[in-house]
């Protein structure tokens, strides 16, 4: 069975969606919506702008959603999923793809997304941090243990788990998880502790949007984040959207059941190869790679 996967923050580059604007009028004409819709020529900074403003959360995230999904609708009917999932940002380009979610209602969630992660991070300090080689069970128990808020935010694949937490967490953290053998326990650049408890103030904003949107039943079943488990019910990917802000990306535990339902040939749509990386991690024995425009 066909899966395609799309990845969240951390994979935009500078040229991203160059290629799809300069040879499809498809391309070109949603690039420009999106323009319109921002309100400024966000195509531009992902053309050729620098990597810092491309690393700003208002133009990461909505620029992944649009490769993403640009490139999903210009694969046009070579594009025909049996199973979808994204991580983290990437569930929404994952619903416009599978036509759960209009082009239009999804770029404005993405962007009331951004703009909402983003006050919460400036209202409390936090930060994020990669956790490697050590087993799931034991990550989440030293977390557990620690009094301030640290909680694990992305089951990226087996032996890789990011935590979230306050600065004082995350560093208590990383520090007895080093003691119980993590081979790596490496801070990561972010603005704040996406995926956690500290996330709620950008919940409660974005609720009421995604509330208020139009929800369709996709063409395939989603596997979303927050409990890795397939849905074409409107009312239920609505749920888990909400959810998924403050809740775990379960990305090893998503990979292992497409798989597990038959998913056999993994494509990834937008940019970068990350989410290849990480499924293969789950198991050798399936197919991976870039969705292309012959």
């Amino acid at each position: 069975m066909k899966a395609y996967i799309f990845p969240g923050q951390g994979a935009q580059f500078v040229g991203m969606g160059k290629d799809l604007y300069e040879n499809s009028p498809l391309a070109k004409e949603l690039f420009e919506k999106a323009n319109e819709i921002i309100g400024f020529r966000i195509s531009d900074i992902m053309f050729g702008g620098t990597d810092e403003e491309l690393k700003q959360t208002n133009v990461t995230q909505p620029a992944i959603f649009l490769h993403s999904v640009i490139l999903a609708k210009v694969l046009g009917d070579d594009f025909k999923p049996e199973m979808v999932a994204g991580h983290s940002l990437g569930e929404f380009s994952a619903l416009v793809a599978a036509n759960a979610l209009s082009f239009e209602d999804g770029l404005k969630l993405v962007i009331a997304r951004a703009n909402a992660m983003q006050k919460a991070c400036e209202i409390q300090p936090s930060t994020m941090a990669a956790i490697l080689g050590l087993a799931d069970e034991v990550v989440e128990q030293i977390c557990a243990d620690i009094e301030e808020v640290v909680v694990p935010a992305n089951y990226n694949c087996p032996g890789q788990l990011v935590i979230s937490g306050s600065i004082e967490g995350i560093d208590k953290a990383c520090e007895q998880l080093t003691a119980a053998g993590a081979k790596r326990a490496l801070k990561l650049n972010v603005g704040g502790a996406f995926h956690s408890p500290l996330m709620e103030p950008a919940k409660v904003e974005l609720q009421a949007a995604i509330e208020a949107t139009a929800i369709n039943a996709p063409v395939c079943p989603i596997y979303q984040n927050v409990n890795a488990q397939p849905t074409s019910d409107p009312a239920v990917i609505k749920e888990n959207l909400i959810a998924q802000l403050t809740g775990a990306v379960k990305w090893t535990q998503t990979a292992t059941n497409m798989i597990a339902d038959g998913g056999n040939d993994f494509v990834e749509v937008g940019p970068g190869n990350v989410l290849q990386g990480l499924v293969k991690k789950v198991s050798r024995e399936v197919q991976t790679s870039s969705a292309i425009i012959a």
